[in-house]
């Protein structure tokens, strides 16, 4: 089933009944022959409602969207890939009450709807990164001086990275980038992401803050020493790329979303990272890709809101 949206309004003229989208989630998940969520087994009886695995040792029911992002929704699949495709088309994202108003849906459903496609757009790179990587890390949080009376008497003094939320990137020149949300930025939480995500013997190119050092026992390491308003070195090496890419994300979060608080963060970081992955491709073909990462993506309201 191949498919060719370059408007919404061709998502739902294609995606006019519920069968269609069954259809279309069943070939982006299991392909010709269906597979059971629950053992594995590739081999399925047909029923009514949906399937029943032929594994004796299982011979469970299900359907396409068990074991998925849409288990038990209430929502029809037609909004699904509405939401799905406005979300991933978007480059700076869409807020849930824009979501809301065009889907003809509440606030608090548009906002549940985003954070769960946002959990399976979460960057699981199985392999590292190598070759040139520029790694650097932001703070969003607003300042202290423009919140509530009430809310800066709880927070501390101290420079404006103080009282914000640290997110690290490393990003492959001409290739992925991979986030993660740290509770404080230093050398004990930040460079253990690094030895995770960057293949040893890469060259990663850094600022100067002192978090980096001690780098260059596992790889070629590059300083750009931005506090001495370096932004190029005498090599030639630079953290431009990556700095082009906060600047996405911090216009998605001050522009669309206003404000993200820190539980949520690493979602935000996820819609953004994965935009950027899938940069040099149509939206139809990332709207697609987006469907096929529903397996195993499951999150409830309540683990949403705990």
């Amino acid at each position: 089933m191949t498919t060719n949206f370059k408007s919404l309004l061709q998502v739902l003229d294609f995606f006019k009944e519920e069968k269609t989208c069954i259809d279309y989630l069943a070939q982006q998940r299991w392909g010709a022959t269906p597979s059971c969520p629950h053992c594995g087994n590739v081999s399925a009886y047909t029923t009514n409602r949906g399937y029943k695995c032929k594994a004796k040792e299982c011979g469970k029911k299900f359907t396409v969207i068990t074991g998925t992002t849409f288990e038990n929704t209430k929502i029809s699949l037609r909004l699904w890939f509405a939401a799905m495709y406005l979300c991933t088309a978007h480059k700076k994202g869409i807020s849930s009450l824009q979501l809301s108003r065009d889907l003809n849906i509440t606030q608090k459903t548009a906002w549940f709807l985003l954070h769960r496609i946002r959990e399976m757009l979460a960057i699981n790179n199985s392999e590292p990164l190598t070759g040139t990587v520029e790694v650097d890390e932001t703070y969003v949080g607003g300042k202290k001086i423009n919140k509530h009376k009430s809310v800066r008497a709880k927070l501390k003094d101290g420079t404006g990275y103080v009282n914000k939320t640290p997110i690290v990137a490393m990003l492959q020149r001409d290739g992925n980038i991979v986030t993660v949300v740290s509770p404080i930025a230093n050398g004990e939480t930040i460079k253990p992401f690094i030895y995770k995500h960057v293949a040893p013997g890469s060259t990663v190119i850094t600022d100067g803050f002192g978090a980096y050092k001690g780098l260059d026992k596992t790889y070629t390491h590059e300083v750009v020493n931005h506090h001495q308003n370096e932004y190029v070195s005498e090599k030639g090496f630079h953290t431009n790329t990556i700095e082009g890419f906060w600047s996405q994300l911090k216009r998605g979060i001050i522009g669309i979303y206003h404000q993200v608080s820190p539980k949520h963060l690493h979602r935000y970081a996820h819609e953004f990272g994965y935009k950027y992955n899938t940069r040099k491709q149509l939206d139809t073909f990332r709207f697609s890709e987006t469907v096929k990462l529903c397996n195993k993506k499951r999150l409830t309201y309540a683990q949403l809101i705990k």
